[in-house]
């Protein structure tokens, strides 16, 4: 299967250097996805809860591009700005993967453009 390179307009733009999404060897790289809304670009939501089921809706959007969906998630990366976010993230995350959830890891974000509080990368089965 060769590289295939992932884009929608129902996601936000990449800002430089780095696709949507890749799909290669039967699999589906989400490049890390900000709480953005696709079409303004405007931060979407005030709490950790609003800012990651943004996150996701763009996930979903690039997912659903490359043929596959979230239930296919096999691994994700999450970065926060702040660890006091984790119950809130982990809160709405639950209501999105309420069975069978992907394998997941966190760490904290060095910088905080436009603020954004959250910001997952994910990795589906194409």
């Amino acid at each position: 299967m060769a590289k295939v390179i992932v884009r929608t307009d129902h996601a936000p733009k990449s800002f430089a250097g780095y696709s949507q999404a890749v799909k290669a060897g039967g699999l589906v790289f989400v490049s890390g996805q900000g709480p953005f809304d696709p079409v303004s670009g405007a931060l979407v939501g005030a709490t950790i809860q609003e800012q990651t089921a943004q996150c996701l809706r763009n996930i979903e959007a690039i997912l659903q591009a490359a043929g596959s969906s979230l239930d296919k998630a096999v691994s994700a990366t999450f970065i926060l700005g702040e660890e006091s976010d984790f119950a809130g993230m982990n809160e709405e995350w639950n209501k999105w993967f309420q069975v069978d959830p992907p394998a997941r890891q966190g760490a904290k974000l060095p910088i905080r453009p436009k603020g954004m509080k959250i910001s997952i990368a994910l990795v589906a089965e194409a």
